[in-house]
């Protein structure tokens, strides 16, 4: 059982964004159009939890912006202003989910949880896994403390750092490949089975507060991703350039490879003070300098920043987040310093409980360290 110390349930907040989970059948395919009501109807509730539905927008995740991001980023923020609430659910698409977990978490530093869960089967089917991966998320929500952002997807606990989608259809959607999973859920337990490394956490960037998802893209800096092949030349990258590019991420081959021309195009871009990001089209490990001849060895020297074992998704957010960071006018070098720091991920590890904890009686958080 899930409550206070003084007794009263554990109140949860369930922001829903649509997706799969909010998803039914449009004639010719399935759209989200399902209320955060109709969604948390169809799961049961964990025993001493109370929820609180707020419809944030209902849409399939493929369709967001980083102007949707950022109004949720601002929302969880606002909703854990009210000390009352013990944690958060977001209800997501999975398509995007990995980009939007990964944000949020950049810019967490409340010991109180925020969870994303979704579904790989649609609203009110009978097999929807929707119902069971919300149960969950309830569960770890109204139990967890100090482990930042989380996602929870068929029994599995994971860190939103490095977490992606690595099955299309399958229930078992998430996972870091380079890193084991957080803990486990089930039969109304949480075990946390190791805890996670996070960067400092960035404070909220003022472009949370004026984002609109109606205004279109050109508000917020273009950050573009570019991937490297065989036969691959410059011709993308110096179209993201042409395009008003402030941040590239190059998908490079084995632990950060192109060639020589892919090198000299990082050479010019981040002469013009463009971040640029460099990860590979591998699943797991991390990236390493190596080789020369346009390997990682010279898209370092030539200002390309290695992403670790952040893939795609999550090293765009990292530069979107170093971007919005500062402010107009600022040096190049301090928006690379930032991203830098987000790159080279973990600096920081929380405590974290397993059981439920009160908000009287929880653990003080390790502060960040820059």
């Amino acid at each position: 059982m899930q409550r206070t110390n003084d007794g009263s349930p554990r109140r949860i907040v369930v922001i829903s964004t649509g997706g799969t989970i909010a998803s039914r059948w449009q004639g010719t395919g399935y759209a989200a159009d399902a209320s955060g009501d109709d969604v948390l109807a169809t799961a049961p509730l964990p025993e001493g939890v109370t929820v609180e539905v707020r419809d944030l927008f209902n849409v399939n995740s493929s369709l967001l912006t980083a102007a949707h991001q950022l109004v949720l980023l601002r929302t969880v923020h606002e909703t854990l202003a009210d000390p009352g609430v013990d944690g958060i659910v977001v209800t997501h698409g999975t398509d995007t989910l990995e980009e939007t977990a990964f944000l949020l978490d950049l810019h967490h530093e409340d010991p109180r949880p925020v969870v994303l869960t979704g579904a790989q089967r649609p609203f009110g089917t009978g097999d929807g896994d929707g119902p069971g991966n919300l149960y969950d998320a309830l569960q770890v929500a109204a139990t967890v403390r100090d482990l930042g952002v989380l996602v929870v997807f068929d029994g599995r606990v994971h860190a939103a750092r490095g977490t992606v989608k690595t099955q299309t259809l399958a229930a078992d959607a998430f996972s870091d490949p380079s890193a084991e999973r957080l803990g486990r859920v089930g039969f109304s337990r949480v075990d946390i089975e190791r805890l996670p490394d996070r960067p400092a956490v960035l404070p909220l960037p003022a472009a949370a507060s004026t984002a609109d998802p109606d205004a279109g893209r050109g508000a917020l800096p273009r950050v573009d991703v570019v991937f490297h092949h065989t036969d691959g030349d410059r011709l993308h990258f110096d179209a993201a350039l042409a395009a008003g590019a402030r941040g590239i991420v190059l998908v490079a081959t084995g632990a950060g490879n192109a060639t020589p021309e892919i090198a000299r195009a990082v050479a010019d871009a981040t002469a013009r003070g463009v971040l640029v990001a460099v990860t590979t089209r591998v699943p797991a490990g991390p990236l390493a300098e190596i080789y020369t001849g346009g390997g990682a060895v010279d898209l370092v020297a030539n200002g390309g920043l290695l992403t670790g074992t952040l893939r795609a998704g999550q090293a765009r957010i990292a530069v979107l987040a170093a971007l919005l960071a500062g402010t107009e006018g600022d040096d190049p070098a301090r928006r690379t310093a930032v991203l830098r720091r987000l790159l080279e991920g973990p600096v920081r590890a929380a405590p974290a409980l397993a059981t439920g904890t009160s908000r009287e009686a929880a653990p003080t958080p390790v502060p960040a360290r820059a």
